[in-house]
């Protein structure tokens, strides 16, 4: 057929055809386009959900307790309900934006970071007139009169797994200007929440019932005048471009050491001196924080993989009915001290772990009725503390495990973990097929056959040799 010839079924349909036909593939097309862009308008993103902790976030419960002449006086408490993920030094800092023209006249158990200009002022000069004032917590030490119940711990939160007693943090503010009855009122604006680096998103304020209070006595409740929720969601994506810690693997049936994946983290910048640090340097001392003091910003020990943290998987030994495992945390950060630090790791074998030397334990069921996943973490004044880069930069425990003869396996790497968590943070994994295996026992045969042949050419060397 001649490229400008017609098309037959085309010559044959009557030109109303023809154009309706047209007409039905160009809408077709547009549905399909159509359909799409909605969807894709339709699915929220998914990088703050954590399957191992579905339900875990940060609330921001702000009750007004009492009225003012000119507003209210709150007390605004941070609860962490992350199973896994706490606020770590040097603490979590709080923003908003006043929906009217509101001042905070004073504060207990925080402050804000900046006064503000609070020249239109005659006589008591607030505490507070920014329109977008940030709150921190006070520090250990604060004088008990200016400290309310859980306030004063330098903003670090505890997880609510590893900590509950710990998993909350508090402030009470006098709020002028903002009107003195429930309709007056209004609920602040743009929460932000940083704990301590970004990678929280706030969603808008809500009202919900008022808070009851009970007495200690527990003869007596009280309520709020007004309370109104803020839930703020962590994902790893926004709070740093690139992963902070990675897995390495080892076992006693194979010598392949599995290292971290070369530049996990980053990669070691030549061109650029001060990246990284060699234990080596006679300068490190002058680089290294003093006692207590802690930096965001990592400092890492040079090597392959560049990370802060690095968690090693070593399958130790194999008995008749358990096998053992020793896991082994190292801090190559020089910048950190990680107090209160936690691993979570998924294996299917948890479901019979039998006993843990030297971390605590709590098992974790974000699939209700599956035990695979567990929560590790130091003991109080032992190990909980893990400090930073040098000799004494590691921790490490050994677990023993119970055989479930229908499951268990050395093959196909299954007595590897699925995934790791260090803080929170989903470590990187080697490649799969860069795991140790058992030895291939297809080699027996060989093996047996050249020693075979060996010995008989020794022997007809030495009756050749004696004859």
């Amino acid at each position: 057929m001649s490229r400008n010839q017609p098309n037959k079924i085309q010559q044959n349909l009557p030109q109303e055809m023809g154009f309706s036909f047209r007409s039905v593939t160009k809408f077709t097309t547009c549905a399909i386009v159509l359909v799409f862009v909605l969807s894709s308008c339709s699915f929220t993103s998914t990088d703050a959900y954590d399957p191992l902790d579905p339900n875990g976030n940060i609330t921001i419960k702000w009750d007004v307790i009492s009225w003012t002449p000119d507003g209210y006086v709150a007390v605004v408490t941070i609860f962490n309900f992350q199973q896994y993920r706490h606020v770590q030094a040097p603490g979590w800092s709080l923003g908003w934006t006043w929906a009217k023209k509101e001042v905070i006249w004073n504060m207990v158990g925080g402050q804000t970071t900046e006064q503000g200009d609070c020249s239109r002022f005659k006589g008591n000069i607030p505490h507070c007139c920014k329109k977008a004032p940030t709150v921190v917590d006070l520090l250990p030490g604060t004088p008990y009169n200016q400290q309310i119940a859980n306030c004063c711990k330098g903003g670090v939160i505890s997880s609510w797994a590893q900590d509950p007693a710990n998993s909350a943090s508090s402030f009470q503010l006098s709020v002028g200007a903002a009107g003195t009855t429930k309709k007056t009122v209004k609920e602040p604006k743009n929460f932000t929440l940083k704990a301590p680096g970004p990678g929280y998103t706030c969603g808008p304020a809500k009202v919900v019932k008022p808070t009851k209070f009970v007495s200690q006595d527990g003869r007596r409740v009280t309520q709020a005048m007004k309370t109104w929720n803020v839930t703020c969601t962590y994902s790893q994506f926004l709070a740093q471009k690139t992963p902070t810690c990675c897995v390495s693997l080892s076992s006693f049936y194979n010598d392949t050491l599995v290292p971290c994946p070369t530049c996990t983290c980053g990669c070691q910048n030549i061109t650029q001196p001060g990246s990284c640090v060699g234990p080596e340097l006679p300068y490190l001392a002058s680089v290294v924080p003093g006692s207590g003091k802690n930096s965001y910003t990592p400092l890492v020990q040079c090597t392959r993989h560049m990370c802060p943290i690095r968690v090693h998987w070593h399958v130790k030994l194999n008995y008749k009915d358990y096998w053992r495992v020793k896991v082994t945390i190292t801090n190559f950060n020089y910048m950190m001290n990680y107090s209160q630090w936690n691993l979570v790791v998924q294996h299917p074998n948890f479901d019979n772990l039998t006993q843990i030397f030297s971390f605590n334990y709590k098992s974790l069921t974000p699939y209700a009725a599956i035990n695979d996943t567990a929560m590790l973490w130091g003991v109080k004044f032992y190990n909980d503390l893990l400090m930073q880069a040098g000799p004494v930069g590691n921790v490490q425990s050994e677990l023993l495990f119970r055989k479930d003869k229908s499951t268990f396996t050395f093959d196909k790497g299954w007595a590897f973990p699925r995934r790791i968590y260090f803080n929170g943070d989903n470590c990187v994994m080697p490649p799969p097929d860069a795991y140790p295996y058992l030895p291939n026992n297809s080699s027996r045969p060989h093996i047996f056959l050249l020693t075979l042949m060996l010995t008989l050419l020794l022997s007809l060397a030495f009756s050749y040799a004696y004859a």
